[in-house]
Formats: C-alpha cells, sequence, structure tokens
C-alpha cells in the first residue's frame, strides 16, 4: 500500500468517524442539554472538515505517486 493509498483510507475512516462522533454529540445534548456534548458535537464537525482539507493538500502533494 502506497503513502498515497494510506492517507485516501485515512482520511475517509476518521472522517466518517469524526462525523459519527459529532451526530452522536449532538443527539446527546438534545437529551441532555449540557454544553460540553454542544461543544464535542462542533468540534467533531469542524475536525472532519479539517480533515477533508488535509485530505485534498496531501493527494494534491502526492500526485506524482501511483495508488499501488
Amino acid at each position: 500500500m502506497s503513502l498515497k493509498a494510506f492517507h485516501i483510507v485515512f482520511v475517509v475512516v476518521t472522517t466518517l468517524t469524526a462525523l459519527f462522533c459529532g451526530g452522536w454529540c449532538l443527539h446527546e445534548y438534545s437529551q441532555n442539554r449540557e454544553l460540553s456534548q454542544l461543544l464535542g458535537g462542533v468540534a467533531s464537525f469542524l475536525a472532519a472538515a479539517g480533515l477533508v482539507w488535509y485530505g485534498k493538500v496531501v493527494l494534491k502533494k502526492l500526485k506524482h505517486i501511483s495508488y499501488l
């Protein structure tokens, strides 16, 4: 597995995890109204956005490397 393929898998898995965590935190916030749950959800969605940005930057930087 090349560095490029690893980063694609890494970014996809961590982005999905961050989105799941953000959704779970916001669901818990709707149940309990705890500020920490709201902040955790927002932070998770911001992390997901940052991971997508990171993925784009890395793919642009590694465009000369094959996927295999």
